[in-house]
């Protein structure tokens, strides 16, 4: 991959990191700790967005500048972003998510100069290729030709790595496993903060935990038929986290199966944490995953964990099944029996907490200087 020799510029010193938007999700929520990471190092960071929307802007540091592009839409936004490089010269652009990739691919060839560029692949290319329509799903058959312009690829994890290897010919050793930034010390703060749920106070039956956006992807109508079973051999109730659009017919599986008693569905909340805290077990149902945020991030708030052996990075994130079960992916009868032994013993929290740290925000940033040539 070559590097392109740049002139000193406007925005010399500055680190740029591109993404549509900070809406709730894993990759924003990762994208908005990043950004404060380096920016506390005394980074010049600035943030470029196709739209300024979503709930991390409000966790967003004010000395992150943010840039909104005229367009409003993917792959209209390419001109922009050009015109973005050229003026403000950064020292390296990271981008992130395959659409938002290709667009950055894009303005940084047409760029005069170009920047440094480095794109992040977050989750399974090859999984969410399938559900990808339109200019999106266009923008996926790009990827083995301009991915090799880049400067250098990223991905979150070595499933995520090998993954892309395989579905686009990319050479393996030309892409560097990234990890998320996913434990601060801001979490453990959150962690200890007052929940108001009152399922989660003292007394109360154990409550099962799951936290992502309503989406095909995290599979919680698994999450729901194994909470029934559950259920039905002790008392515990079952709380997931998160919006999106299969909420109506979640809500109608848990009615069909009668548990409408024991089941709350809050919403989004942007303090997960202190729902960990006080959770019996969390539970990952996902189908695939990038690297699990929140299993992750349950593991730094000491909560046991069980999860799907899914595509990818439980494995590699519990240590192939020593720091938490790990059962065969949408196996309803395996994930409760995993979960009813998990409720009776909890585990080391203590191996817990020390895995977790493993992916720290200090090691991200750490990382990103790094390979951005900032330090």
């Amino acid at each position: 991959m070559n590097v392109t020799a740049r002139t000193p510029g406007l925005g010399e010193g500055v680190l740029s990191f591109f993404i549509q938007d900070l809406r709730e999700g894993g990759a924003e929520r990762n994208v908005a700790r990043l950004l404060n990471g380096v920016v506390a190092r005394g980074v010049p960071t600035e943030l470029v967005v196709i739209e300024k929307r979503g709930s991390f802007f409000d966790e967003l540091d004010s000395r992150v500048r943010v840039v909104e592009l005229p367009e409003k839409r993917t792959m209209t936004s390419v001109l922009g972003l050009k015109r973005y490089i050229e003026r403000r010269r950064p020292r390296a652009l990271v981008s992130s998510l395959t659409h938002t990739n290709v667009a950055a691919i894009l303005a940084n060839a047409l760029a005069r100069p170009r920047t440094r560029l480095i794109v992040v692949e977050r989750n399974q290319f090859s999984l969410n290729r399938q559900l990808k329509r339109g200019l999106v799903r266009f923008a996926y058959r790009l990827v083995p030709r301009l991915y090799r312009q880049a400067d250098l690829i990223g991905a979150v994890s070595e499933g995520v790595r090998d993954d892309l290897a395989d579905k686009t010919h990319l050479p393996a050793d030309k892409i560097e496993v990234l990890h998320n930034p996913v434990v601060s010390e801001g979490l453990a703060e959150k962690a200890e903060q007052k929940v108001d749920h009152p399922w989660l106070q003292p007394g109360q039956p154990p409550v099962v935990l799951g936290v992502g956006r309503l989406s095909t992807q995290k599979n919680f109508p698994l999450l729901i038929e194994t909470f029934a079973k559950v259920r039905a051999q002790r008392p515990a109730r079952l709380i997931i986290l998160g919006e999106g659009n299969l909420r109506a017919a979640l809500e109608q599986r848990i009615e069909t199966l009668g548990i409408a008693a024991d089941v709350d569905l809050p919403g989004f909340d942007a303090n997960p944490f202190r729902y960990m805290r006080h959770a019996a077990v969390f539970v990952l149902s996902s189908d695939w995953e990038g690297l699990p945020t929140a299993l992750i991030e349950a593991m730094a708030c000491g909560t046991p964990v069980v999860s799907t052996d899914c595509q990818s990075g439980p494995r590699e994130v519990l240590l192939d099944g020593r720091l938490g079960p790990i059962v065969p992916r949408g196996d309803a009868v395996a994930l409760a029996g995993a979960i009813l032994a998990t409720l009776d013993d909890p585990g080391d929290r203590a191996a817990r907490l020390a895995r977790a740290n493993d992916f720290s925000l200090e090691r991200a940033v750490d990382r990103y200087l790094s390979i951005t040539g900032v330090s």
